[in-house]
C-alpha cells in the first residue's frame, strides 16, 4: 500500500507540473497555475543553477520536460540552444542564421522559441525560421524576409510565432520602412510550408503599422480565433484560412502616427484585450463580424502599458507601465481596483508573470519585485539580479527561470524533487 501512496502522489505532482511551451506560457497569457514558487533570491541565494549568456535578448526561456530552449545571439551569429532542465548543462546548440545585428534595445533574438515537446520552432528578427527536433535535428529551414519581402519595422522586427495544434501562426506588421503589405501566415509545423498567406490591410500611416505584438487565440461559442493587434486594429481570424471575422479600429482614434504597437493581446474568460501606446486600452467581446468598431468594445482605460503585456486571472487585471507604475482593475468592468503604485523606479520591458497568487514584474535593472495579488497592493520582496534584462520569466515546476543579459539563471527548487 505504501508503494501505491507513494506512486499515486508521483503521479498526482507529474500532472499538476506545468511546462511553459511559448513566450506567455501554457496558457498564452502569462498566468500559470505553478503553486510553491520561490519569493526572495539574488545572483547566489536560491539559485539551482545558473549559465552564462553571451547577449542580452527579449526572447523568454522556454521548458519542456527536460529541457530548456532559448533563441541566442552570439555576436553574428543566431543560435538555437538546449540546455539540460536539472542542472543547466549544454545539450547541443544548433545555428540558425547569420546577419545578427543591434536594432536599438533589442537584437535578432528576439522572438522566444515554440514547442510541443517533441520539435521546437524559432524564428528570428532577419527571417529566418526553423523547426528542429527535439533531439537538435535540422527539419526545415524558411528565410521569411528572402520569401515575402525584409521587415520594414523601425525598430526592429520582435513577434514570436505561435504555435497551435499542427500550424504556426507568424505576423509580419509593418510599414515604416516599407512599402510591402503586412500579412499573417499559417505554416505546417511538420514541413515548414506555408499553408495560408493572408494580408492585413490598415489605414494607419507612418509609424503606426508597426507591431512588435505577438498573436493570441480567443474562444468564442464554438470556434477559436486568431487575434492580431497593431496596425490601429485588433482582428480576429479563421485558423485555417486566416480570412477576417472582424476587426475593431479601436487602437489610435487620434491617429497619432507614431502609434506603433509593442503589448501584445491576451483573452480570458471571455474577453479579449488589447493595448495601443499606453491609451487606449481596451476590453472586447470576440465573436463578432465585419467591421465592428465600438460596437465590440466592453470597456476602455486610459492607463494602459506601452511594452509590457498585463496579466489577468480573468477578475483582476494588472498592468505596469514603462515607468514601474502598476495599476489593478477589475477585469469584467474595467473599474480600477488599485493604481499609481511605484514599485522600483527603472524602465520596464518585460512583461509580468501571475502564479502561486502573486505577480512577478522585472525591470530593465534586473530587479524583480514580488507583489501578493489581489484587492490590496502588498510588495513581497524585491530581488535585485543587477544585470541588464529585456526577457520575461517563465515558470515550470516550482522553478522560475530568468534570463538576463549576462546569464539564465535557474530560481529555486524543482518541484518533488
Amino acid at each position: 500500500m505504501r508503494n501505491l501512496a507513494v506512486f499515486v502522489l508521483v503521479l498526482c505532482c507529474s500532472l499538476m507540473a506545468e511546462n511553459w511551451p511559448q513566450w506567455r506560457g501554457p496558457n498564452l497569457d502569462g498566468t500559470s497555475g505553478e503553486k510553491g514558487l520561490p519569493v526572495k533570491w539574488s545572483k547566489t541565494e536560491n539559485v539551482a543553477w545558473s549559465l552564462a549568456m553571451p547577449s542580452r535578448t527579449g526572447a523568454t526561456p522556454i521548458i519542456w520536460g527536460e529541457r530548456v530552449f532559448l533563441n541566442v545571439a552570439d555576436g553574428d551569429k543566431l543560435e538555437l540552444w538546449c540546455l539540460n532542465r536539472e542542472n543547466g548543462a549544454t545539450l547541443w546548440k544548433q545555428p540558425i542564421t547569420g546577419g545578427n545585428r543591434r536594432q536599438n534595445k533589442q537584437n535578432m533574438s528576439s522572438p522566444s522559441p515554440v514547442t510541443d515537446g517533441k520539435n521546437v520552432y524559432v524564428l528570428t528578427g532577419v527571417g529566418a525560421l526553423k523547426g528542429f527536433s527535439i533531439d537538435g535535428k535540422e527539419l526545415w529551414a524558411r528565410d521569411i524576409e528572402k520569401e515575402y519581402g525584409k521587415f520594414g519595422l523601425n525598430w526592429g522586427y520582435g513577434s514570436s510565432p505561435l504555435l497551435h495544434e499542427d500550424s504556426l501562426y507568424v505576423q509580419v506588421l509593418h510599414g515604416m520602412k516599407t512599402k510591402d503589405p503586412s500579412y499573417i501566415l499559417r505554416i505546417d509545423k511538420s514541413t515548414g510550408k506555408t499553408i495560408a498567406r493572408k494580408e492585413r490591410p490598415t489605414k494607419a500611416k507612418v509609424e503606426s503599422p508597426d507591431a512588435y505584438t505577438t498573436p493570441t487565440l480567443a474562444k468564442a461559442g464554438n470556434r477559436t480565433e486568431l487575434i492580431v493587434s497593431g496596425g490601429d486594429l485588433v482582428t480576429a481570424h479563421d485558423l485555417k484560412t486566416l480570412d477576417e471575422y472582424w476587426r475593431a479600429d479601436v487602437l489610435n482614434p487620434t491617429s497619432f502616427a507614431m502609434n506603433r504597437i509593442i503589448t501584445s493581446p491576451l483573452f480570458k474568460d471571455g474577453i479579449v484585450y488589447a493595448g495601443s501606446r499606453v491609451k487606449p486600452f481596451v476590453a472586447l467581446k470576440p465573436g463578432a463580424s465585419g467591421e465592428v468598431g465600438d460596437k465590440n468594445t466592453l470597456w476602455t482605460y486610459d492607463n494602459g502599458p506601452d511594452v509590457p503585456t498585463p496579466v489577468t486571472d480573468g477578475k483582476l487585471l494588472y498592468i505596469v507601465n514603462d515607468k514601474g507604475i502598476l495599476y489593478c482593475i477589475n477585469a469584467k468592468t474595467g473599474k480600477e481596483v488599485w493604481g499609481g503604485k511605484r514599485i522600483q523606479p527603472a524602465i520596464y520591458s518585460s512583461s509580468p508573470v501571475l502564479a502561486d497568487e502573486k505577480l512577478y514584474i522585472t525591470n530593465e535593472e534586473g530587479t524583480v519585485t514580488v507583489i501578493k495579488a489581489g484587492r490590496s497592493f502588498e510588495v513581497l520582496a524585491e530581488n535585485k539580479m543587477e544585470e541588464y534584462t529585456l526577457s520575461s520569466p517563465a515558470v515550470s515546476e516550482g522553478q522560475i527561470f530568468i534570463r538576463t543579459e549576462k546569464a539564465l539563471y535557474c530560481i529555486g527548487k524543482r518541484a518533488g524533487r
